[in-house]
């Protein structure tokens, strides 16, 4: 069984929004305020109706399962692109988390078996969060929340303003999703600074990586020790600097709140092996371990690797834990049709 736990969903609900922010899906790309997401590609449309028709097209139920069907995967679970967190974006933030969630929730119950969802919040407003989130796992089946890196209009992840969030996930047991964002997005008309897609392509795994080191140097999981985090894209930069995040954490890091050696609190931390080769994705996974490996691929993005369990190593029940198995005890996935059809197929 294969279940991809990072892939994005947009619907017609979830677009033309807001005036300004959107999210508008154009030709030069998908637009809130000022920002476009940049692309070297052809534009593929001439309209924003074309445009915004072709997304949707890539979005439907039975688009999203004719890619599963061809990469093999069973199960995905779904969350808001990272460009559309709207953090910068005030009462409008705390409005778009609840029509996000409300449209991955009914995306969602129309084909559980194959979908799930991690919900939105807007953590710039952690009290509206905490509520928010509350609301989307008891009500509407979220299996934890997606957060935009370490910068929350400019609250820090380290910040203890954000502890009613940490509590709400500890007291529901779900975990969080980090996956950094465009940070240029909020600069206004100056987002044409970000040279080259940085705040993108290299600000996502600096987010993520400033994730891990601030919920630690806080202090917030020596006050929440049961919080769980999967960080995308292998943790950013965190598991490759990883010896020198713990060596420096005492030496250098005379503000860190965190009571214990860093490397204690790896339990509380899942990561992918969304790395683009074979050696570095091996090297992930001999550090971090099978027991603290999702699957995740940006599922139908930019790139596609192919199996990223192939060749690394794993053994094969250590491959399934990647697979499947971890997700389904972290998020507590619900999959027993998924194995009936699978069973059903390999008698065939």
């Amino acid at each position: 069984m294969l279940i991809d736990v990072h892939a994005h969903l947009l619907t017609a609900g979830m677009l033309n929004r807001h005036e300004f922010w959107g999210p508008f899906m154009k030709p030069q790309g998908l637009t809130m305020g000022h920002f476009s997401l940049g692309t070297k590609q052809p534009a593929k449309a001439t309209t924003d109706e074309e445009a915004q028709a072709n997304l949707l097209a890539r979005m439907t139920h039975a688009s999203r399962r004719a890619l599963m069907a061809e990469r093999g995967v069973d199960k995905l679970v779904m969350s808001t692109p990272s460009h559309c967190f709207m953090y910068w974006a005030g009462e409008f933030a705390n409005e778009y988390a609840r029509i996000c969630n409300d449209e991955l929730s009914a995306f969602c119950r129309v084909d559980p078996a194959h979908f799930d969802f991690w919900c939105h919040a807007n953590l710039a407003d952690p009290e509206s969060a905490a509520q928010e989130i509350k609301r989307a796992v008891t009500q509407l089946g979220a299996k934890g929340v997606c957060v935009g890196g370490a910068n929350f209009n400019g609250l820090q992840a380290h910040d203890e303003r954000l502890f009613p969030v940490w509590e709400t996930l500890s007291q529901l047991d779900v975990p969080i999703m980090v996956h950094g964002f465009n940070q240029s997005i909020y600069w206004g008309e100056k987002h044409t600074d970000d040279k080259f897609e940085t705040t993108s392509i290299v600000g996502d795994c600096v987010d993520e990586t400033l994730f891990f080191w601030y919920l630690i140097c806080g202090g917030a999981l020596d006050v929440f020790p049961q919080l769980k985090t999967y960080i995308t894209h292998a943790g950013g930069m965190a598991v490759f600097q990883l010896g020198r995040l713990s060596e420096l954490n005492r030496a250098m890091a005379p503000d860190a709140r965190n009571q214990r050696p860093l490397l204690e609190y790896m339990p509380n931390f899942y990561f992918d092996l969304d790395v683009h080769a074979p050696g570095l994705r091996r090297g992930v996974a001999e550090v971090v371990g099978a027991q603290r490996l999702l699957y995740g691929t940006n599922f139908g993005g930019a790139y596609d690797h192919g199996d990223l369990t192939d060749g690394i190593g794993l053994s094969d029940g250590d491959r399934e834990r990647v697979r499947s198995g971890n997700a389904i005890e972290l998020l507590k996935l619900e999959v027993p049709a998924i194995q009936e059809q699978g069973a059903a197929a390999k008698s065939v």
